[in-house]
């Protein structure tokens, strides 16, 4: 058996749960008409719906709470938070809002059109509800041995079918598609990570036709730990450099913090497009709160700050 290395963490609080009977259950969800989105989250044993907003923060990030500026506009928690995505993500401009969703709303305003498609592996929920609700076209287009979890065994499930890609853009024409979207990893097919390779081809083919080009990042920082660990060429490179290289590819990207960011709450808007930053800005006034905010407190946003890097 190969030599296992503990965590490299020490546990410092722990939140106890309550053993439940069946009788107790049984009674519980009848009282939530058996649906389980209505039974109390303090009955609740081993909860397999919640899938993110729930990490145990480290010691820095708790500590970074303190130093939350609640500031209107241009508060110091921004700035930090500005440094942080600038130093591990490479973005250069950054819309903070409550959650992935509301990045997904962003999204879908400036980068959809009624009755045009937006392509992508596949699309995660938030972001295909207000794309439909704004009148726009979704597909799907992962590659085939994604969609089947017994097929053989392929080191990056999520990547998408680049040949299907373009034959959709030619049979359907540039001017009706308005989007390309990479999730990475893949989240409604398992978390199923996006090879660096396809990232290229991806933005290539994107470039090709003249396609905006947008990443959901919300675990970028996982996928890229699948790029090391399964991607010929990656090995001896860093976490932070393969995240990078893989935001460089595109112009936009959205997350939802509660993964990679180690929060209990919070999204991003990132792009490299001062038009596109401006539109979001715009629609974050409006949705959200200031932009030096988005929605947030800023202890939130120095907590987020922390667990970036």
């Amino acid at each position: 058996m190969r030599f296992q290395t503990a965590e490299p963490f020490r546990i410092k609080m722990i939140e106890h749960v309550k053993k439940t009977t069946f009788e107790q259950r049984t009674e519980w969800l009848k009282e939530a008409q058996y649906n389980v989105f209505k039974v109390k989250a303090e009955n609740v044993y081993i909860d397999c719906l919640t899938d993110s907003g729930t990490s145990a923060m480290s010691k820095n990030q708790w500590a970074a709470l303190m130093m939350g500026d609640e500031s209107y506009a241009s508060c110091d928690s921004y700035f930090r938070l500005e440094q942080s995505i600038h130093e591990t993500y490479g973005m250069p401009l950054i819309q903070p809002v409550h959650q992935g969703r509301a990045a997904d709303y962003l999204l879908a305003k400036i980068y959809t059109q009624p009755g045009k498609i937006a392509i992508g592996n596949m699309h995660f929920d938030t972001f295909r509800g207000n794309a439909e609700v704004l009148g726009a076209l979704v597909e799907d287009l992962v590659f085939d041995e994604g969609k089947d979890a017994a097929s053989p065994t392929s080191p990056f499930k999520g990547n998408m079918d680049v040949a299907k890609c373009e034959k959709l853009i030619t049979e359907k024409g540039v001017d009706q598609i308005s989007v390309i979207i990479l999730t990475v990893t893949c989240n409604n097919n398992g978390g199923q990570p996006v090879s660096m390779q396809n990232i290229k081809d991806v933005a290539s083919l994107a470039k090709k036709y003249n396609i905006p080009f947008v990443m959901d990042i919300s675990r970028i920082a996982e996928n890229a730990y699948f790029i090391k660990t399964r991607e010929d060429g990656y090995q001896d490179k860093d976490i932070v450099d393969i995240v990078k290289e893989q935001l460089s590819y595109c112009e936009t990207a959205v997350m939802s913090a509660k993964k990679d960011g180690l929060v209990n709450i919070g999204g991003l808007f990132l792009t490299r497009n001062q038009d596109v930053f401006a539109q979001a800005n715009q629609l974050a006034i409006v949705h959200e709160g200031f932009i030096t905010y988005g929605g947030l407190a800023g202890r939130d946003m120095d907590a987020l700050a922390v667990g970036i890097k």
